[in-house]
């Protein structure tokens, strides 16, 4: 069995890794905002969604994404760890609240947010706020420690909420050291997307891409 810290380790690199690609993607575009993916806000689908996400729009790109990182959760079990009802609960108290570790830190990263914009009135999808707290980072804490804790009076998963609290905390220390990295970061993000060193018309690709982030 993966030590607790090495397993928090990898599922900090996860949220990072997975923030940085996103900051890539959309850029200053939050939540699919342009990119070429379907929107819904009615039918079941959708309704279900938004009651889940606090009242976020359904996209093709979460449609697919989401379950993508649900599933890659469960690769342990695809390559031999032993399945159980603790142990699935320990998986998805995980993932509630790396899905909020990795949304905090594509705005901490970002250029065109940081702390300074983490903001109700600069963050549209985010349409639940608890002060300067979106409802669905308080749900996620909230969901991932209760599921923990459930997990706990199973079978083998007597160690379950602790490990939930201290990935909780690894997140944290995460979210800091991003934060003080942020500087860093973006002055190599502004460079590797400078005009000049985009080789795009090498490659044969056009047209050249867009402006940079505001």
């Amino acid at each position: 069995m993966t030590h607790p810290l090495v397993a928090d380790a990898l599922f900090c690199a996860y949220a990072l890794l997975m923030a940085c690609l996103e900051i890539e993607i959309e850029a200053a575009h939050g939540w699919a905002e342009r990119l070429p993916t379907w929107y819904r806000t009615s039918g079941a689908q959708a309704r279900i969604f938004a009651v889940l996400s606090s009242g976020k729009p359904l996209t093709g790109y979460h449609f697919f994404l989401l379950p993508l990182t649900l599933l890659s959760f469960h690769l342990p079990f695809v390559f031999g760890s032993p399945w159980s009802a603790a142990r699935e609960l320990a998986v998805m108290a995980a993932w509630v609240s790396w899905l909020a570790a990795w949304d905090l830190l594509w705005f901490v990263l970002n250029p065109a947010y940081g702390w300074r914009r983490f903001r109700r009135e600069s963050v549209w999808w985010h349409r639940v706020w608890i002060g300067r707290v979106p409802l669905d980072y308080i749900l996620a804490l909230v969901a991932s420690l209760s599921v923990a804790a459930a997990a706990d009076r199973l079978p083998g998963g007597r160690t379950v909420f602790r490990d939930q609290v201290l990935l909780l905390g690894s997140f944290a220390v995460l979210t800091l050291l991003a934060t003080a990295l942020t500087p860093a970061y973006r002055r190599w993000y502004a460079r590797m997307h400078s005009p000049e060193l985009d080789q795009r018309h090498e490659a044969g690709v056009q047209p050249p891409p867009g402006p940079p982030l505001e």
